[in-house]
């Protein structure tokens, strides 16, 4: 893991508050720390290579965007059928995401999931018919969960790795040790 030199710790507080909505984000993000564009690529792979950056990605506020019906869709499916069912999932772009969990024996029998976001719950059902339709006899149940609440949605928090305490935002109240980023807890929006 590299060791974070003041100007690394200025960038990773930039890139914790989230890209600019504009064409070049990273040479925006640079700028204002004397960074080039491909100064910041280049450190943000580094990271990711190192392991001082766990993961990198969008948080999207799917609600904002206007998608006010959000779904899981979980399936039972037969072990040897799952990687087959998940490839056409997936291949709907309404699909946001999939993945396999362990089902509970005789109280949860559901093994893949995937989200749908929709305008509404009638969409996001009729997405759901074109689903099971496509999925044919690959599934042999699945149910249709529509999210109740929505919970914060937030970009990440840097931790120290020893002491899983959370590093400020502040550049300057950070003094020493290895930084890494982990995912956030958020609340109740």
């Amino acid at each position: 893991m590299t060791e974070l030199t003041p100007l690394d710790r200025r960038l990773l507080d930039a890139l914790c508050r989230g890209l600019p909505l504009e064409p070049r984000p990273y040479a925006a993000l640079g700028r204002p720390l004397g960074l080039s564009e491909e100064a910041v690529l280049t450190r943000i792979q580094s990271w990711l290579r190192d392991g001082t950056l766990k993961r990198f990605g969008v948080v999207v506020r799917h609600h904002e965007l206007g998608w006010s019906a959000n779904a899981m869709v979980v399936w039972q499916v037969d072990p040897d059928r799952l990687d087959r069912l998940a490839a056409v999932l997936t291949g709907f772009p309404f699909v946001t995401l999939c993945y396999r969990r362990r089902p509970i024996p005789e109280r949860w029998p559901f093994n893949l999931y995937c989200m749908i976001h929709g305008v509404d719950r009638a969409r996001v059902l009729d997405q759901v018919d074109r689903l099971v339709e496509a999925a044919g006899s690959l599934a042999q149940n699945h149910r249709v969960l529509f999210s109740r609440r929505r919970f914060k949605q937030c970009g990440p928090v840097m931790r120290h790795v020893e002491t899983s305490e959370p590093i400020p935002q502040n550049p300057e109240e950070i003094t020493t040790g290895r930084n890494r980023l982990a995912s956030c807890a958020g609340g109740e929006a």
